[in-house]
């Protein structure tokens, strides 16, 4: 017999939608990439009754979806199957699909209920937690940028900017937040947003970004770090949906061109007690010009310091880091300002309710549960420690004495499993996981050869 209190939110969902065959069930892997199956109707009630399984592998794949040799799970294990809990509150239609299909996310866990600990998911709710422990909640806000390409490469073989059918004419100036080019691809726009009204997707803000072809959604503050990072992936979805069906590419690679802006994630969060206060507010800081108290500095404080064993985070694979360079509004130290772009670590101007800080490092190409797990831990070592932030930057000039970040995947890996802080918000054991399954992609990207190889040294060496 089915359990109506676990289907009630499907048998809505049907009420509402009663075409629908499919029901796409969507799990984010470590890449913050969303694997899963497509489900018929005779299997809608199983999922929601926690009857379908599927392998814990999943969560460990590495970015072209192969088991990763070096870890115990997977391969070593005999890749054994859990079962799939749907996310309450995600379901959805998926209006671009050519059929009537529904979507949602959902999360792995063991017979006794508990969520696997190599679920990106559960790894942000073990750092909300360590906040809920001080009387702290986040209420946090992410912002993704993405390129629109043409489907089909150019003659060179490489990306090239798409094509818009409403002008006749690509992109080939910047035109930040330029409302012309808004109209370039109308449509496009026009569809997100009705696409995201459809799926619960709280997308309050479009505009063009640093580049031809570039654009950036912000997704309005949720006090949820976990429905803030739900929505992410889900807009990400979207966003690459709509585009395919207006045959466009979207594209969230850091930097897909040479010489334009890449694409970041910024993730703005801010602390409330439970009395509903912001724990970053105080009395005016006449220095920084905001009402600044010491929970914002020691914020910062600890940001700061976890900065460096947390770019593999940020920036998850080889391309990520060709974002990373000065002059280019990628940050490249973990220096911090108020209303400074600038910097890694923005105040942005607001009232003492809305004090928040920007975190502006991560890559659109990064794991948005693993970012927010990341900058939480920042956040809360931070608290726990007192520690004092460096001085902020003015403009692009940072203090002397920073922490040096480290600009390759080889390093930052490297850093990150020396790291000091995130063993223990991650698990010492998905610590230990996240570097081997990275490692080895890392160690397979440079394993193959590579066209500049053939440019550069072919003839001349």
């Amino acid at each position: 017999m089915l359990d109506d209190t676990k289907t009630a939110e499907l048998d809505a969902f049907l009420a509402a939608n009663p075409d629908v065959d499919l029901i796409e069930l969507l799990i984010p892997d470590m890449c913050g990439m969303l694997r899963g199956k497509r489900l018929t109707r005779d299997s809608f009630a199983k999922l929601f009754c926690g009857d379908v399984r599927a392998p814990g592998s999943v969560y460990l794949l590495d970015a072209t979806g192969q088991s990763v040799p070096t870890i115990p799970y997977g391969i070593a294990d005999g890749d054994p199957d859990y079962f799939c809990h749907p996310v309450p509150g995600t379901l959805a239609p998926v209006p671009w699909a050519e059929r009537p299909i529904g979507q949602v996310l959902a999360g792995l866990a063991g017979d006794d209920g508990e969520p696997l600990f190599y679920n990106p998911r559960a790894i942000l709710s073990n750092v909300v937690a360590k906040l809920a422990d001080l009387g702290l909640s986040p209420t946090v806000a992410i912002e993704l940028e993405f390129y629109l390409l043409d489907q089909d490469p150019g003659p060179d073989g490489h990306p090239r900017i798409a094509y818009s059918r409403e002008s006749g004419y690509r992109q080939n100036a910047t035109q930040v937040l330029g409302m012309e080019e808004m109209y370039d691809f109308e449509l496009f726009l026009n569809e997100v947003d009705e696409a995201c009204k459809a799926q619960g997707i709280p997308a309050e803000a479009a505009s063009k970004e640093n580049a031809p072809g570039q654009y950036e959604i912000n997704l309005h503050y949720v006090a949820d770090a976990l429905t803030a990072c739900d929505h992410s992936v889900l807009l990400k979805r979207a966003i690459k949906g709509v585009a395919r069906r207006n045959g466009l590419l979207a594209s969230f690679l850091a930097k897909p061109f040479q010489e334009p802006a890449g694409s970041g994630t910024h993730l703005h969060v801010s602390l409330y007690d439970k009395d509903g206060r912001n724990a970053f507010a105080g009395p005016m800081d006449e220095a920084l010009g905001i009402p600044a108290g010491p929970a914002l500095r020691h914020a910062i404080g600890g940001l700061v310091a976890a900065m460096p064993e947390s770019m593999a985070i940020f920036a998850p694979n080889a391309n990520s880091y060709r974002r990373l360079r000065p002059g280019a509004y990628a940050p490249v130290t973990p220096s911090w300002g108020v209303n400074n772009r600038s910097a890694g670590l923005r105040i942005p101007p607001s009232d003492e309710a809305a004090l928040r800080i920007e975190h502006r490092n991560a890559g659109a190409d990064a794991n948005p549960y693993l970012v927010a797990a990341a900058v939480l831990a920042g956040i809360h070592h931070g608290l726990t420690n007192k520690i004092d932030p460096p001085p902020h930057s003015i403009g692009e000039q940072d203090p002397d004495g920073l922490p040096e970040l480290p600009l390759n995947w080889w390093s930052s890996l490297n850093r990150f499993r020396d790291g000091k802080i995130l063993p223990a918000y991650l698990g010492e054991e998905y610590h230990g996981l996240y570097e081997a399954c990275r490692r080895f992609e890392c160690d397979e990207y440079h394993a193959r050869i590579q066209p500049l190889d053939f440019d550069w040294y072919l003839r001349t060496v």
